[in-house]
């Protein structure tokens, strides 16, 4: 019995080598896909899957990756830094990830990108903008969204501009992220000559903000900008609402890019006319048309992050293509020389990583709990 296997098996390892190999031993291509996948954020870990999901399957069908198939593989974080270090080696030790589409949170992707790229692993963020995820000479670490001190030049002067602030308030949640943005668009309200009247965090998880409500009526401030995730943005401008201040106007960040955040707020009434930023609403690209199609037969609406790990995914795919190689290291060098055609349309990065343009805009919530982009100002 064993004799016999063993010359069935000799045989197709002869005729593997007579064909080649790769026709004998189909290998998969793993991309980890990592971030809030359960806890408060889960709304952009679902983003982020069903976009990376439904773009793996479409290169599948063209070809795959120098002739294999993506195979996804899902990292839950939760918005917390020890899980994201443990889910990045989990990746690459156990699974052998050779890209990574991840993470949400600045504060995991800082952490976890060190161990990618001790690994050689390529990673491309498609939601992480503090500027640290970047600026730390990692060679293989992108980003397919923009950066905080660009969203919050764009949230500065909006409010200037055109919510005409006065007396702003600056709240964050005291996380890379959250706080970092709030810094950046505290700096720019500076720079305009609007100095805040109040400069306050609150703590990831709460939900009772009576007494920082308190201090911002007492600031009397006409804006209150916050820095930070859907979870406490919701049940802040709904406090802000129902005790009193409901001609105080509300701005926050693309941390609320989900329809997650009317339930949060507890209603649609309440984050009517909330204001943020994000960028241009990629669905409303020519190249996106067909793709969002395909989401909305599907039954799901392809909001927030979902376009954006899709876009992530093409980048990934193209630079392992482009590179004819699956290092990592490789397709981080072809990225940073050529552009790639992507469903949020042609991107281009620099030397750290960064896209090359930014397209951040307002955007403001309505009664019916939607959001739609405002037109940008001269």
């Amino acid at each position: 019995m064993s004799q016999t296997f063993y010359k069935k098996g000799f045989l197709a390892l002869a005729v593997a080598t007579a064909l080649g190999v790769s026709s004998y031993v189909q290998a998969d291509v793993k991309i980890g896909v990592a971030g809030p996948m359960t806890g408060a954020n889960a709304a952009f870990g679902e983003q982020y899957m069903k976009g990376a999901q439904a773009a793996a399957d479409k290169i599948n069908a063209a070809g795959g990756v120098n002739g294999e198939k993506i195979v996804l593989v899902k990292g839950d974080d939760a918005c917390e830094p020890k899980q994201a270090v443990s889910v990045a080696n989990r990746l690459v030790d156990q699974d052998k990830v050779i890209g990574v589409v991840g993470h949400f949170c600045s504060s995991n992707t800082i952490p976890a990108s060190e161990v990618y790229d001790e690994a050689g692993v390529i990673a491309i963020t498609p939601g992480s903008t503090n500027p640290q995820v970047t600026e730390r000479g990692l060679s293989a670490m992108f980003r397919m969204c923009g950066r905080d001190d660009q969203q919050g030049i764009v949230a500065g002067n909006y409010i200037v501009d055109v919510l005409k602030g006065k007396k702003v308030a600056v709240i964050h949640d005291k996380d890379t992220y959250g706080q970092g943005l709030a810094d950046a668009t505290k700096a720019q309200l500076e720079k305009r000559g609007v100095k805040p009247v109040l400069y306050e965090g609150l703590t990831r998880g709460e939900k009772d903000f009576s007494a920082l409500v308190t201090k911002i009526r007492a600031a009397g401030a006409d804006v209150v900008y916050f820095g930070g995730l859907h979870p406490e943005a919701g049940p802040l401008v709904r406090q802000l609402r129902e005790q009193g201040l409901k001609d105080v106007k509300f701005m926050s960040d693309d941390g609320i890019v989900t329809d997650e955040l009317v339930a949060t707020a507890g209603g649609a009434q309440f984050v009517d006319g909330v204001y943020m930023t994000f960028g241009a609403d990629p669905r409303l690209l020519p190249e996106s048309k067909a793709v969002v199609e395909e989401f909305r037969k599907a039954g799901t609406e392809p909001e927030g992050y979902t376009l954006y790990a899709y876009a992530s995914i093409q980048a990934l795919a193209a630079g392992f293509n482009g590179a004819k190689s699956n290092k990592g290291e490789d397709a981080a060098k072809w990225l940073k020389s050529h552009p790639v055609d992507t469903v949020m349309g042609k991107k281009e990065w620099d030397g750290k990583g960064d896209l090359k343009v930014s397209d951040y805009v307002v955007y403001q919530w309505d009664k019916d709990g939607k959001y739609h982009q405002l037109e940008q100002q001269k």
